[in-house]
């Protein structure tokens, strides 16, 4: 497969870069842990950008791009910690909607699009309350069950209790709902593929978040001295950071990959999906971990930036499946697949 990004989509790539490292400094990101609310001036900026609602339908308001399109703004949503839910707005919740269509997308769609509405998705498990990351402060709860079926409530329909959370930007919450309230019907192919669309984004992010961490402890190495010299000159500091280099640039193709795959609709896009939440929960955790161990003690402290990227990048991580389910996933499908070549080899043999 021969793949590259359009000029057009590495320009809105940075764009988004500059507004976030304009409006989403570690300072805001700070800010954000004391007041979560998802309604701010960023969010209202970055919908009117159009990067919120940029997988809407044009019907809607939005500018019908892809997963493809979407990749590298979520990257740049993970290299600042973007406080704001714009995977699961962006990602989820808006092609989810387009596909239930009908007076749950003509009421909802509109109002997220233009920032007003902000959603929260999880899985419609039988036998409520569901885990939902985000639901504490959204406007519309987007539940997904298993066979597709698609329930769709505002947060006037729903009891929502949170629980503490590492990240206080990507809170948790148990919500208590009837399933017979919000039904919206099935969602077709955007319900079936969540789960394997909500890996591949968050992946996305957990890179952004790989390479904020890499640069800024390789920076942070060029600068602390000891011995006289930068501690960026000894080699093991050297190895660690290239170490976690070399995964990350091993992830991000992966990335890549799974958003053609779900754009394009392929048979394999769970697999995709699952190679990259692997891979890039996988580099995220090793660059978080460097990035402590080569700041030091200091790694820890509220005053070191540091520590705002680590947390989000292990809030992340098991979300949506961590990196040994996904690994497992991928197991099983290979096995399958060599297991049934194996019969179809042997359905020869015996027509022979």
């Amino acid at each position: 497969m021969r793949f590259a990004f359009t000029n057009q989509q590495l320009e809105l790539r940075d764009a988004v870069r500059q507004v976030l490292d304009d409006r989403c400094t570690p300072a805001d990101v700070r800010a954000a842990y004391d007041d979560p609310d998802p309604h701010t001036a960023r969010w209202a900026t970055l919908a009117e950008l159009g990067v919120v609602g940029m997988t809407a339908p044009p019907a809607h308001g939005g500018l019908g791009m892809t997963a493809v399109d979407l990749v590298l703004v979520l990257e740049e949503a993970g290299r600042s910690a973007l406080p704001e839910p714009l995977a699961a707005t962006a990602a989820l919740a808006v092609p989810v909607l387009a596909g239930v269509g009908g007076a749950a997308a003509d009421r909802w769609l509109p109002a997220i699009v233009d920032g007003s509405a902000v959603p929260a998705v999880g899985r419609a498990e039988p036998g409520p309350p569901v885990l939902v990351r985000g639901a504490d402060g959204a406007d519309l709860l987007v539940l997904v069950g298993e066979e597709g079926g698609v329930h769709v409530l505002g947060a006037h329909e729903v009891d929502v209790t949170p629980v503490p959370c590492l990240d206080p930007t990507r809170r948790l919450a148990r919500v208590s709902w009837s399933p017979g309230d919000g039904a919206a019907g099935p969602a077709g192919e955007a319900a079936r593929l969540l789960g394997a669309t909500a890996a591949a984004a968050t992946a996305a992010e957990l890179v952004g978040l790989a390479e904020r961490l890499v640069a800024d402890t390789a920076a942070y190495a060029k600068e602390r001295h000891q011995f006289g010299k930068p501690i960026g000159s000894f080699q093991a500091v050297k190895h660690l950071l290239a170490g976690a280099l070399v995964q990350l640039e091993f992830a991000r193709p992966l990335v890549y990959a799974s958003a053609w795959a779900l754009t394009e609709n392929r048979a394999e896009a769970h697999l995709a999906a699952s190679a990259a939440k692997s891979a890039a929960a996988d580099a995220a955790t090793e660059a978080a971990r460097v990035a402590i161990q080569v700041h030091g003690a200091i790694g820890y402290t509220w005053e070191c930036d540091v520590q705002l990227f680590a947390k989000r990048v292990w809030s992340l991580v098991p979300a949506w499946g961590d990196a040994a389910e996904h690994r497992a996933a991928l197991l099983a499908a290979l096995v399958a697949r060599r297991t049934g070549d194996a019969s179809d080899g042997r359905r020869e043999r015996d027509r022979g």
